[in-house]
């Protein structure tokens, strides 16, 4: 029974991941917004995990020469024919990313009005191309990123921050192109599909300004914890750059992973419960927990979530917020009154949960009792990963070149 649960899961994942493939996405968006044809020169850049998927389909809409950049991350190893494809670290920055925005910055400064930029902008773009700005560097610029990871902060808070740090972010990429116009395809891994969100928004306007960063860092409690550098900057008054227009163009998101998942829950009575499973990744586990709960015991069901939960650390263990939510869920399991047979699976759509190689995690009835004694103790110190490799309760994808956020199912079966 567990096996076949596992088998079902594994598969409606799969449909979340194929309905977000990126290539497939841009296709269907350039049927009704054509890539630009400007009298001067087409620039296409593409940011992101799903970048060289996107920029193969966009020049296979051409039949002629462009000038091409991708920027994505380590795992992601595709080569696109015609273009230069570069890499770099994700969920924190490093000098090739540092490269990368340089390299970016340049072939957009000295564009003219003759000229024309189409972004395709994936989930992972925040980390991919940092810019500090002046007096920052990379380094202290990491360190924020590494707090902003830590405190629990939802992605709009933490990019919120990112922007004001940023000559790429919260518009940067519309000053630099200007006075070249832009139209940007977007593949949302921000649930409720914010675009100033989105890869901490390179194409549209900022979501706050220096001072609301500061307030969510003190609020975070990491503002002293912050290189004096950074809180100079954002201490500092100045006045909210303009941000040019652009053509922004939404194409894929995790909402539609999830419809994907319910249409193909063959066999199960099967509904989206939740398409905003957010906060506190505990929160998060009660609220799946209780949901499963409630649910019918005589048929089989197919509870289904999305989101972007968020995890607080408080030890040095590896893990992520999928890994951490199924684990738990596993450990939190036995104060429900749950079926006999039942399987949770909560995975990153990009197939990479947090800085580690799984996705996130598969669990079931048996699964504390396979971490053994030690399972409170791994997750107090955040280890979720080996928790539940122990279990062999991983889930490991490999890279997916896409990212629409999390992805949960709950299973249930009858006895």
């Amino acid at each position: 029974m567990t096996s076949d649960l596992r088998q079902s899961a594994l598969h409606l994942f799969d449909k979340a991941v194929e309905a977000a493939d990126p290539a497939l996405a841009l296709r269907r968006a350039l049927a009704d917004h054509p890539l630009p044809r400007p009298a001067g020169r087409l620039h296409l850049i593409a940011i992101g995990k799903a970048a060289p998927a996107m920029l193969s389909e966009a020049l296979s809409h051409l039949d002629h020469e462009v000038a091409a950049l991708a920027i994505t991350h380590y795992e992601n190893d595709m080569q696109v024919p015609g273009a230069e494809v570069m890499r770099a670290a994700h969920p924190v920055p490093d000098a090739a990313g540092l490269r990368a925005g340089e390299e970016l910055i340049s072939r957009l400064s000295g564009l003219g009005s003759e000229d024309a930029v189409a972004v395709l902008v994936s989930g992972g773009g925040s980390a991919l191309v940092p810019a500090p700005v002046a007096g920052v560097t990379l380094e202290e610029k990491a360190e924020v990123n590494r707090l902003l990871l830590g405190a629990g902060l939802d992605i709009v808070r933490m990019n919120l921050v990112r922007q004001q740090l940023s000559r790429l972010k919260g518009g940067g990429l519309l000053r630099h192109a200007a006075p070249a116009p832009v139209t940007a395809y977007i593949l949302s891994d921000v649930i409720g599909d914010d675009l100033r969100a989105i890869a901490s928004g390179p194409t549209v306007g900022p979501i706050g300004s220096r001072a609301e960063a500061r307030s969510v860092l003190e609020q975070a409690g990491v503002w002293d914890a912050c290189p004096a550098s950074v809180r100079d900057h954002l201490s500092a008054e100045a006045p909210v750059p303009a941000t040019p227009a652009a053509h922004n163009h939404l194409i894929g998101s995790n909402r539609k992973s999830l419809e994907a998942m319910l249409a193909a829950a063959q066999g199960f009575e099967a509904r989206i419960v939740s398409d905003a499973l957010e906060g506190d990744v505990d929160d998060a586990a009660q609220e799946v927990l209780r949901a499963a709960a409630q649910a019918p015991k005589d048929r089989p069901q197919a509870l289904i979530f999305g989101g972007e939960t968020t995890v607080t650390l408080r030890g040095d263990g590896r893990g992520g917020r999928n890994q951490e939510l199924a684990l738990r869920v596993a450990l939190s399991a036995q104060n429900f009154d749950l079926p006999q047979h039942w399987l949770f699976l909560s995975g990153g759509t990009d197939g990479r949960d947090g800085p580690t190689e799984a996705a996130g995690g598969i669990v079931g009835p048996d699964t504390a009792a396979a971490i053994g004694p030690q399972a409170q103790a791994l997750l107090a110190n955040n280890d979720s990963f080996a928790a539940l490799e122990r279990a062999g309760a991983l889930l490991m994808t490999g890279a997916t070149g896409t990212n629409v956020a999390d992805v949960q199912v709950f299973l249930i079966a009858p006895a």
